[in-house]
C-alpha cells in the first residue's frame, strides 16, 4: 500500500513537472472525486415507519371494511401483509416497545400509559432505535405523536435520537387547535417543533394534512443519496372524532355518526399516505425504501372503530386489542404480493431495521425483539416462538383470582397475557370481552348495540385459547388442558423474574401548562434547582390569546 502511494505521488509530481497537469486541474480532480464520493448512493435503505393511532383490525379495505382505503390496500397488496402481527393494547406501551425493542416489563412502563401530569418518560438508559440508526449515518426525523413522556428536557424526542421533531407530546388533542385538557383547568397547547411550542404553525390546519406536508418538506430538502429514517406517527384516527367535511361525503350511508366520522378520518389518513408515497417517488427515495405500516393498538367501538370478527377492543388483551393492521411495502422485498403468517411483534422492528441499516446489535441492549426480515421478505419461518403480551402487577386484581387457581405457580388475580406457539393464556381481568360488529347502522347514546356477550361463571380468572384454530377466542380450553395452563404459567413466572419495578408516579402539580406559558412541556427541576424547562419564547399577548381560545374549547 505504501509503495502504491509513493508511485502515485511520483506520477502526480511528474505530470505537474512536465506540464501535463496544472494545480488548478489537480484541485478540480480532487474536488470531483470528493463530490462523487459524497453523491454516491447509499446501500442503506430509507426507512419510513408509519404508525396509525387506534385503527381497528377491521378498519381497512383489505380486511373487509366498508371504508375506502385504496392506497393502503394497494401498498399492502404489492407488499407483504402481516396477518399474525401483534402490538400492545394502548398508545405508550406500543410506542415504547417499538422504539426500544423491549417488553414493558423491562422498561417499567407495564401499567397503563404515561399521563401528561406525571413526572415520567421512557427511561433514559434505553438506547432508542433512532439513536442506533444515527450511529450508522442516518438522518432521523419524527413527525406526529410522541406519547413517551416529556417532564424533563432529556425526555424530548430530539434528546432521544431524532434530529428533528414536529408534532404533539401528549396522547390526544384537538386536531385543529392542538389544545388538550387533562382535567378541568389543566389545559395547554400541544404542538411542538424541536423543543419549543410551534405557535407559528397554529393555523387551524387539520393535523393529518399538516403532518403530511411536513413529511413532504423533509423529503424535498434531504439528499436521497443519504440514508433517512422517518417516523410518521399520525394522530389519526384517535378521538376526538374530527375530520374535514369533504371526507364525510363518502359515507352518507353510515347512519351511526361516530362510525361515519371515523370512516372519514380513515379515508383522510389513506389520502395522506398516498401523498407521502408520491413524495418518496418524486424526490428519489422510493426505489431504495422500506415502508412499514402499523396500528398502535386495536380500535375503540365507542369511538367508531371495529375489530370484528376479533374479540375485545383497545385497552384489552383479547385479540381485538392487540392484533394489528400491518404491512411492509418495498421494492427491496423478495416475495411481493404475499401474506406473512409468521408470529411477529412490534418489538421486532428494532432489530430488524437496525440490521437492514447495517448497524450493530450489542448484547447489552437486552432486546426482546427478533430480526424478522427473512420471515417477511422471503417467507422463512419466524424466529419468534412466543410473545409476552404483558404482566401488570398494579392493575385491578381479579376478585376470584388466587395462587390456588394458578396451581401454586402464579397468582391468577394479576392481569397478564402470554402467547406461546398456538396457545394464548390470560389471567386476571383481561378487559372488555364482547364481540362487536361494525356499528354502521346502530344509533348513538343507546344500549341497543349489535354485539355478542358471554357471561362467565363465578371465579373465572384463567382463560386458554388455541389462537391458530380459534383466532376469535370463542372456545375457552382452560378446563380441558390443565397441563398446557401449567406450562404457560411457568413461562409467565420466568418472565416475571426479569421484570423491573413499575414506573407510574403520582401527578405533579408543576406540570400545569398555566405555569409554563400555556404550553404542555418539560417542567421538572433537578436537585440543584436548575430548571430542565425549555423556555418557549412566546409573547404574553399571544399566550393570553391561546388561553382564551382554550377556554372556548
Amino acid at each position: 500500500m505504501f509503495v502504491l502511494g509513493v508511485l502515485a505521488g511520483f506520477s502526480v509530481v511528474s505530470m505537474l513537472t512536465y506540464g501535463y497537469l496544472s494545480w488548478e486541474n489537480l484541485n478540480s480532480i480532487v474536488h470531483d472525486r470528493a463530490e462523487n464520493e459524497i453523491d454516491k448512493p447509499t446501500s442503506q435503505p430509507h426507512i419510513i415507519f408509519i404508525l396509525a393511532d387506534d385503527q381497528g383490525f377491521r378498519d381497512v379495505g383489505y380486511h373487509g371494511s366498508e371504508f375506502k382505503t385504496p392506497t393502503i390496500d394497494r401498498l399492502a397488496a404489492e407488499g407483504v401483509k402481516l396477518e399474525n402481527y401483534y402490538v400492545q393494547p394502548m398508545c405508550t406501551p406500543s410506542r415504547s416497545q417499538f422504539i426500544t425493542g423491549r417488553y414493558q416489563i423491562h422498561t417499567g412502563l407495564q401499567h397503563s400509559i404515561i399521563r401528561p401530569t406525571q413526572p415520567n418518560c421512557l427511561p433514559l438508559d434505553n438506547v432508542t432505535l433512532p439513536q442506533k440508526l444515527k450511529e450508522v449515518g442516518y438522518s432521523t426525523h419524527m413527525v406526529g405523536k410522541w406519547h413517551l413522556g416529556f417532564y424533563k428536557r432529556n425526555c424530548m424526542p430530539t434528546q432521544r435520537g431524532f434530529d428533528t421533531f414536529f408534532g404533539s407530546l401528549l396522547g390526544s388533542g384537538d386536531y385543529y387547535k392542538h389544545f388538550k385538557c387533562d382535567s378541568p383547568g389543566i389545559c395547554g397547547y400541544d404542538l411542538h417543533e424541536g423543543e419549543n411550542a410551534a405557535w407559528e404553525h397554529d393555523n387551524g390546519i387539520y393535523s393529518t394534512i399538516m403532518y403530511t406536508q411536513k413529511v413532504v418538506d423533509i423529503l424535498a430538502s434531504h439528499n436521497p443519496k443519504k440514508p433517512l429514517f422517518l417516523y410518521l406517527a399520525f394522530q389519526a384516527v384517535h378521538s376526538p372524532l374530527q375530520v374535514p367535511s369533504k371526507y364525510l361525503e363518502h359515507y352518507k350511508s353510515i347512519t351511526n355518526l361516530h362510525r361515519r366520522k371515523y370512516a372519514a378520518m380513515v379515508t383522510c389518513l389513506d389520502e395522506a399516505i398516498s401523498n407521502v408515497t408520491l413524495a418518496l417517488k418524486k424526490y428519489g427515495y422510493y426505489n431504495n425504501s422500506i415502508i412499514v405500516y402499523s396500528s398502535d393498538n386495536g380500535g375503540q367501538p365507542m369511538a367508531g372503530g371495529s375489530n370484528w370478527p376479533l374479540r375485545g377492543s383497545k385497552g384489552t388483551y383479547w385479540e381485538g386489542g392487540i392484533r394489528a393492521v400491518g404491512f411492509v411495502h418495498s421494492p427491496l422485498l423478495l416475495n411481493k404480493g404475499t401474506l406473512c403468517r409468521g408470529l411477529l411483534h412490534i418489538t421486532d422492528w428494532y432489530p430488524t431495521l437496525v440490521t437492514l441499516a447495517e448497524g450493530q446489535l450489542e448484547e447489552d441492549l437486552l432486546l426482546d425483539g427478533y430480526d424478522v426480515w427473512e420471515t417477511i421478505s422471503e417467507g422463512m419461518p419466524s424466529p419468534r416462538l412466543d410473545i409476552l403480551h404483558n404482566i401488570d402487577p398494579i392493575y385491578t386484581k381479579a376478585k376470584n383470582g388466587s395462587w390456588q387457581a394458578g396451581y401454586g405457580i402464579w397468582n391468577t388475580a394479576i392481569q397478564a397475557a402470554i402467547r406461546v406457539g398456538d396457545w394464548k393464556l390470560l389471567t386476571g381481568i383481561p378487559g372488555y370481552s364482547d364481540w362487536v360488529p361494525p356499528q354502521t347502522f346502530s344509533g348513538l347514546m343507546t344500549n341497543r348495540w349489535h354485539k355478542e356477550r358471554v357471561s362467565w361463571g363465578m371465579g373465572k380468572s384463567v382463560w386458554l385459547f388455541n389462537i391458530t384454530a380459534d383466532p376469535y377466542e370463542r372456545v375457552d380450553l382452560s378446563r380441558r388442558y390443565p397441563h398446557i395452563i401449567k406450562q404457560l404459567l411457568l413461562k409467565l413466572a420466568l418472565y416475571n423474574k426479569t421484570a423491573v419495578p413499575v414506573r407510574y408516579p403520582p401527578k405533579d402539580t408543576r406540570s400545569n401548562p398555566q405555569l409554563n406559558g400555556g404550553v404542555w412541556g418539560p417542567w421538572y427541576k433537578d436537585d440543584e434547582g436548575k430548571s430542565s424547562l425549555v423556555t418557549n419564547h412566546v409573547s404574553k399577548k399571544k399566550q393570553k390569546k391561546k388561553l382564551k381560545t382554550k377556554k372556548k374549547v
